[in-house]
């Protein structure tokens, strides 16, 4: 699970890369859920919080940067 101040401390570029991972985890994870394979259940939440996370950051910066 990602803090937020350690994502503050990465580059535009970084959080875009990690956005992309983790939007791939996320597929990764329904997919194994819709075939009765996932291990951890929880680690769904978990990835669909960080990216909320990014995202608001991203938003943030963006709004900031008018």
């Amino acid at each position: 699970m990602a803090k937020t101040p350690d994502l503050r401390a990465k580059t535009d570029d970084q959080l875009a890369g990690d956005l992309a991972e983790l939007k791939r985890e996320a597929f990764n994870l329904r997919f194994q859920a819709a075939t009765n394979q996932l291990e951890r259940p929880a680690r769904i939440k978990e990835v669909r919080r960080d990216i909320a996370r990014i995202k608001t950051l991203q938003g943030e910066r963006a709004r900031a940067a008018k």
